[in-house]
């Protein structure tokens, strides 16, 4: 392990942290060998010798090493470029892990890829940090933070992802798509929260997402889960004046769609049925689960429409309906390079941005078998053209 004639790892990186412009250099060195050497230089102007071996610069392309504890802890919040990566449990404890993410645009389809990448630098690797829940509440820095310009809520597999990058292709925009930290911040099972100090924990994860990282950033955007429908109220509770949409598809494509590659909303053992105030007996078989968990989504969605804020967009309507009706409803007019640059994100497949996009609508409605067509109008006919009068 690590060894130092004088103070320890913590007591290192909080000089570190306290460095921005150190900090950004040693986090820009790739190799690992390369960023020994530079950290061995940086630490013995401090008078602190390093010895022995670095556990956190082996390789580690699962992303294994974010589940060990973070060897530098403390009670305030990181400067700007450290993210919140995980809400994990600590013995009895629920703790917050961060981790240095620079301060680069996130431009990941999802989070998690952001993570993955993030973690890349040996710096991100060796100085993450750690607070408790309760030290990230009480330090909370909600006043310096941009709050939320627009929440994207989905049905999945419809588009939101889509409006998400094209938004993330715009350098002064920060988009937080899927992070698992805001989950946390929203699942009961942890902690157990009273609704105030949930509401709390929900704008102070946002705000922690929400920092000027690059100091240019003006406007912020979340994109939820899809399940994350079912917690509207607490959304709303926590950022009232927020606009949001709800995009949507045909069901049957998006029941091919979860039929081909079910996702993370289908699995119980992830999301249990009883958050979708569905019970074990539901799940007969996988497409029956599937119709009654997207009614319910969607079901959630459009009980909330009345209490304003909220944006139907059909997916049939992309791209266009970014940029007429989903932007205005944030309150975002894009100069013509902003523009340019998501008509551009526009062309690529959101989740595989190397790729150009081509639809499938056709072919998932020639693959749609007649059992899920009968599900899907059982399930999800009547809230389905309650969406479609919504979108108007």
């Amino acid at each position: 392990m690590l060894t130092y004639n004088s103070g320890d790892l913590g007591g290192f990186a909080s000089l570190i942290l306290a460095d921005a412009a150190l900090a950004d250099r040693l986090s820009r060195i790739g190799d690992a060998g390369d960023f020994l050497r530079a950290l061995e230089r940086v630490a013995h102007t401090y008078g602190i010798a390093l010895n022995g071996e670095m556990p956190e610069m082996r390789p580690d392309p699962l992303g294994l090493a974010r589940w060990t504890p973070a060897q530098t802890q403390g009670a305030a919040w990181p400067p700007p470029p450290w993210l919140p990566m995980q809400v994990a449990r600590a013995g009895e404890r629920l703790v917050v892990d961060w981790a240095y993410f620079g301060t680069a645009p996130l431009t990941e389809p999802f989070f998690e890829g952001q993570i993955r990448r993030a973690l890349q630098s040996p710096f991100a690797r060796l100085f993450r940090y750690r607070t408790t829940l309760d030290d990230f509440l009480a330090h909370a820095e909600t006043g310096a933070s941009l709050r939320p310009d627009g929440l994207i809520l989905h049905m999945s597999r419809c588009g939101s992802t889509l409006a998400a990058q094209m938004l993330a292709a715009v350098a002064d925009n920060i988009v937080i798509s899927e992070a698992a930290p805001l989950d946390a911040a929203l699942q009961p099972c942890h902690g157990g929260l009273a609704a105030d100090k949930q509401t709390a924990l929900l704008r102070a994860m946002a705000a922690a997402f929400g920092r000027r990282r690059a100091g240019r950033e003006r406007r912020f955007f979340i994109k939820l889960d899809s399940w994350h429908a079912l917690a509207l109220p607490l959304f709303r509770r926590a950022f009232p004046d927020t606009p949001w949409v709800f995009f949507y598809r045909d069901p049957v494509e998006v029941m091919v769609s979860q039929m081909r590659q079910p996702g993370m909303q289908l699995a119980p053992e992830f999301v249990p049925p009883s958050l979708y105030g569905l019970e074990d007996s539901d799940i007969v078989n996988r497409p029956e689960y599937c119709a009654r968990v997207l009614a319910r989504t969607c079901q959630a969605a459009v009980d909330h429409f009345g209490e304003g804020g909220g944006l139907a967009i059909d997916y049939r309507e992309l791209p266009d309906a970014v940029f007429t009706k989903m932007l205005p409803h944030f309150g975002f007019a894009p100069d013509t390079e902003e523009r340019a640059a998501m008509q551009a994100a526009a062309q690529r497949d959101a989740k595989a941005p190397r790729m150009e996009f081509t639809g499938d609508s056709a072919d998932k409605q020639r693959e749609a078998s007649e059992e899920i067509r009968l599900l899907a109008e059982r399930h999800l006919g009547a809230v389905y053209r309650e969406l479609e009068r919504l979108s108007g």
